[in-house]
């Protein structure tokens, strides 16, 4: 599915200390912990929970810069199903599509789903 130029060029341009707080309080208004969203966060980018702290308190770092320098999980083409009116597994961009991984990862977290279902290691 395509998005628009405008569209992932301000996802790109995005900040992501921005957002993080957003994902925070979706998480812990649910019942979830910041800790899991890291764990969350960590699965999908290959980062290290130290430095994600560092990468948090970058208030300049955009998406694109973000996702650049994350290895993305070998399973990450696992997540499926709609958020913000897209099929993630149908987005064309690939770093828009990386974003909408991890919106999707954060709202199943903030919708209760075991922490197993979400890390999609253990399917295979």
């Amino acid at each position: 599915m395509k998005t628009t130029k405008n569209q992932d060029q301000r996802i790109a341009e995005l900040t992501f200390a921005s957002v993080y707080p957003h994902y925070v309080k979706k998480v812990e208004s649910k019942g979830r912990t910041k800790e899991e969203l890291h764990e969350v966060i960590c699965w999908l980018t290959g980062f290290k929970a130290k430095d994600l702290e560092k990468l948090i308190k970058d208030d300049t770092l955009t998406f694109e810069e973000f996702f650049a320098k994350a290895t993305l999980n070998p399973n990450a083409g696992l997540i499926t199903g709609t958020i913000c009116g897209y099929r993630v597994e149908d987005i064309e961009n690939p770093l828009t599509q990386k974003v909408r991984y991890l919106d999707k990862l954060v709202d199943e977290l903030a919708k209760g789903r075991k922490m197993e279902k979400i890390l999609r290691d253990s399917i295979n």
